[in-house]
């Protein structure tokens, strides 16, 4: 058994449904710190949802004893390269409807079992195994390597990495390259990279009428009539054209909802969710000032609210993307595809202080899913193109 698939197996066995962590950052800490990192928790929450947080760097000065001491000239130059990842996973579902037991790590037909076999804990097993050889051949890297990782990505984020980055940007820390190890491969490990995603924010509109008896119109105002011109307009609206990159920004509605319950009452009001995915090319104020203009103009009597999910980010092919694919191709000798399709990631918290973020993990398919799986053919590629970047950045640099 390799050192990855023995990792990624007791990592499995631990039932870390967010926000639990069962002790998996604990795992990997105890395997970071011989190789000379430091290791930081950063817990955030209240102790009904404690979210468990971890900060782990190493310095280019490995003899350093803490981070908070380190202010050399030297480490200041240095560029940082984090791993980030989450080690909470989603509830099992119906444990009845599993072939096995979802926190029982078993084989079948060479694939791996197990709830976050790929999502994603696979891809911190392989973090620390590719860390470990990478350090073991180059113990003196030209960059630092740090390791951000959480249990609360796959629930609210709210105490994860979002906190974590705050903490760090208040610190001043500098982070140049970010790979995230999500799931974004299709077929085979290395054939889909991420290098964005779209930002994400949802409305919720409350239109206002007059209630009043369906026979008598007259004596009542119909918010749902009133909304449907507005509602139509904005459905037509082109909000951008997207780039190279992304696809247009998308509006679309999730959630109508009016009415008492009773077929011969006008409502008073109708309530309409909806949501916007959307790329670089428009910003969260400007779609919310096109919307309400749109309101405004069929003189609609309305309230709004918004929330913001995420803002896009973007990692044009540079030293970090080079990097990623030339390792995927020495590994696979596969050409990686750059693709921004997908839902969010923490990615877009790390965007925020990190110029450079890619995503890259094994194939998605069964993610969430009742007997979540990955092939074991392709844990050690994983780990071997997560070495290989290393290796690459250290050559690029020189080293």
């Amino acid at each position: 058994m390799s050192q990855t698939l023995q990792l990624a197996e007791q990592l499995i066995s631990l039932p870390s449904v967010t926000p639990e962590d069962a002790g998996c950052l604990e795992l990997i800490a105890d395997a970071l710190i011989p190789l000379g990192f430091v290791c930081e928790r950063l817990d955030s929450g209240p102790d009904s949802f404690r979210v468990r947080n971890l900060w782990a760097k190493r310095l280019v000065a490995p003899s350093s004893q803490a981070l908070a001491a380190i202010k050399t000239e030297e480490t200041a130059s240095a560029p940082t390269l984090v791993f980030a990842g989450h080690t909470d996973v989603v509830p099992t579902g119906p444990l009845e409807q599993w072939s096995s037991p979802p926190f029982v790590p078993t084989h079948r037909d060479g694939k791996l079992y197990g709830r976050g076999a790929s999502d994603m804990k696979t891809s911190i097993a392989a973090f620390v195994v590719a860390l470990q050889e990478f350090l073991a051949a180059t113990p003196e890297p030209a960059f630092n390597i740090a390791l951000l990782l959480t249990s609360d990505e796959e629930g609210p984020a709210h105490d994860g990495t979002k906190i974590v980055v705050e903490l760090l940007r208040e610190r001043g820390e500098r982070l140049d390259w970010c790979i995230v190890g999500e799931p974004t491969s299709v077929h085979r490990t290395g054939d889909m990279v991420k290098n964005g995603r779209r930002g994400t924010m949802s409305g919720r509109l409350m239109v206002k009428g007059i209630q009043g008896h369906i026979a008598y119109p007259q004596l009542a105002r119909n918010p749902i009539h009133q909304a449907l011109p507005a509602l139509a307009e904005l459905a037509e609206i082109r909000w951008d054209e997207g780039n190279a990159f992304f696809p247009p920004t998308s509006w679309q509605i999730s959630n109508i909802h009016a009415g008492t319950g009773a077929s011969n009452v006008i409502p008073g009001h109708v309530v309409i969710d909806f949501n916007f995915r959307f790329c670089t090319e428009s910003t969260a104020q400007g779609l919310q000032q096109r919307v309400q203009q749109v309101l405004d103009r069929h003189a609609l009597e309305y309230e709004i609210d918004w929330t913001l999910g995420g803002l896009p980010f973007l990692t044009e092919p540079g030293m970090l993307v080079e990097a990623v694919q030339a390792a995927i191709r020495a590994e696979t000798g596969l050409q990686a595809e750059l693709s921004t399709t997908g839902g969010t990631s923490d990615g877009r918290f790390i965007a925020q202080i990190c110029a450079q973020v890619i995503e890259l993990g094994p194939p998605n398919a069964s993610i969430h899913k009742i007997d979540e799986h990955i092939a074991v053919a392709d844990i050690e590629p994983l780990k071997n193109i997560y070495r290989r970047s290393l290796q690459e950045l250290q050559r690029k640099l020189g080293g």
